[in-house]
Order: structure tokens, then sequence, then C-alpha cells
């Protein structure tokens, strides 16, 4: 487990807003909900845990500035560093009453994500990394799947919901994939599907259009887990393009050949 200060500020801000979340989920039927967008809803439990969040993060590093999924980017004192929040990452299992959704946090400093937290509270999962300290669930080490068969690799995916992305895109995408892969998985929050690479539950994954929040913590993740990350066509920089394609070495690669396959 990493006992950094860091690491410390950072679950302790995840933890608090977890119990509000924990109290809204039991409540779902009851929750106020109001259309953000087709097929993107937000909730009263979303905005809470956000408001929770930044004031604990607020408190313990006082100048550090914010992208946000719901309050948008807050400039700080300090330009060097930067929180990226998704206080529910699986805002539609969650109003649905599906047990699949996560807070997740990641840490930007100097343009590099240097660390990140992942928590599931349904299931009192808590993904945490540092860079250069590793990646741990709860409070063991944990590293990517060493599969090197495709035919043998359980792909994660994201899907572009009504009015976004590509979807004729998508779908050449899914049919290449779908004839190499062992299988396909799409649970609806990809800070999730980034932690299950990072601990061998999924052997790649892949989705486009995100955005900073869903993916920081997930990207220091798998690279403390000894995965390889890239943008969904092959490029290094996940958070400018707002795609990503991770795995192993060998799935990592795999992947993007079908997806260049499917673009070209």
């Amino acid at each position: 487990m990493i006992r950094s200060p860091l690491m410390t500020v950072m679950t302790d801000a995840v933890m608090k807003a977890s119990r509000s979340l924990k109290r809204d989920f039991g409540e779902v039927e009851n929750l106020q909900v109001s259309r953000k967008g087709p097929g993107d809803f937000v909730s009263a439990a979303d905005r809470k845990a956000e408001s929770i969040l930044r004031e604990a993060l607020e408190k313990a590093r006082p100048g550090y500035g914010f992208v946000m999924e719901e309050s948008g980017v807050v400039h700080g004192t300090d330009p060097d560093h930067r929180w990226h929040i998704d206080p529910l990452d699986g805002t539609t299992n969650f109003l649905h009453g599906l047990p699949h959704f996560a807070i997740s946090v990641g840490l930007e400093r100097d343009n590099q994500i240097v660390a990140g937290v992942v928590y599931d509270p349904a299931k009192d999962e808590m993904f945490i990394a540092e860079k250069g300290k590793g990646a741990f669930l709860n409070n063991r080490r944990i590293r990517v799947a060493a599969r090197n068969a495709m035919d043998d690799a359980a792909i994660g995916c994201g899907l572009p919901h009504i009015g976004k992305g590509d979807h004729g895109l998508w779908l050449r995408e899914a049919a290449a994939v779908m004839g190499e892969a062992g299988g396909m998985r799409r649970w609806g929050a990809a800070a999730l599907d980034l932690a299950y690479v990072a601990c061998g539950r999924l052997d790649a994954y892949w989705e486009r259009g995100l955005n900073s929040w869903d993916i920081a913590a997930g990207i220091i993740l798998i690279r403390e887990a000894g995965g390889y990350v890239s943008d969904a066509d092959g490029g290094p920089d996940p958070l400018l393009k707002r795609s990503i394609a991770c795995g192993n070495e060998f799935t990592h690669r795999e992947l993007l050949k079908l997806l260049k396959k499917a673009k070209s």
C-alpha cells in the first residue's frame, strides 16, 4: 500500500465523498435527476459528491486547480498542479440501481498524471497508484494480465451514445475486435474499466469521446501496473485526444492494429 502524504489526502477525500454516494444509492429512486443531454444524466448525488471532493482537496492542497465533470475548470494559484475529478463515473448505472460505479481522482503535475485513485463504493475496492510507487487494489499490489493471445483475451470497450461519437466507426472497430478477441465487455464506467485492466481482470480496453476526468486516474494505474497506454490511434496523449487504448505490451499493440484496420 502507498502511504505517502499525497495518497492519504486523495484517499481521505474519496472516502468522504463515497459515504454520500452510498447513502444516495440506497435511495436511488428518490434522487432528483435532470437531463444534461441525450443519454447523459446528472443527479443531485453527483453534484454533492463533487462538492465534497473539492472542499477536501482544496483544504489539503490550497492553490491546486481543478478539472471537474460538473463544475468545469477552476484555475488555481499553483499553475503546475490540477486535480481531474469524476465524482460519479457510471452515472447511468447508478441511476438504474446497477452497483457498478466509481469515484475517480487524478493529479496532474507539470502536464503529467502522477497519482490516481479509483474507488468502487459498492464493492469497497480502492485502486491507487502514484508515479514510481506501483499500483494497488486495497492492500494488494496489482499488475496487468500476462496473456499474449488475443483469442484468450477479454477486451473492454465503451459505446458512443445518443447524439455523441462516431457510431459507424465504433461498429467497424467492434467488428474488427470481435473477429480476433476471446470476448468483449462493456460495463459503463470507464474509470473502472481502466482499473480492471490494471489489475488483470480485462486484458485491454479502448474508448473514444472521453474527458480527462474519465481517464486521468486510470492512466497512472495502468502504467504503474506495468501496462501500456496511448490514445485510440496510438498517439502519446490520451488526455489531449480524448480517447484511450491500453493493455499489456502485446494486447495493446494488437488492439491498436485492429483499430487502425477498422479506421482505414
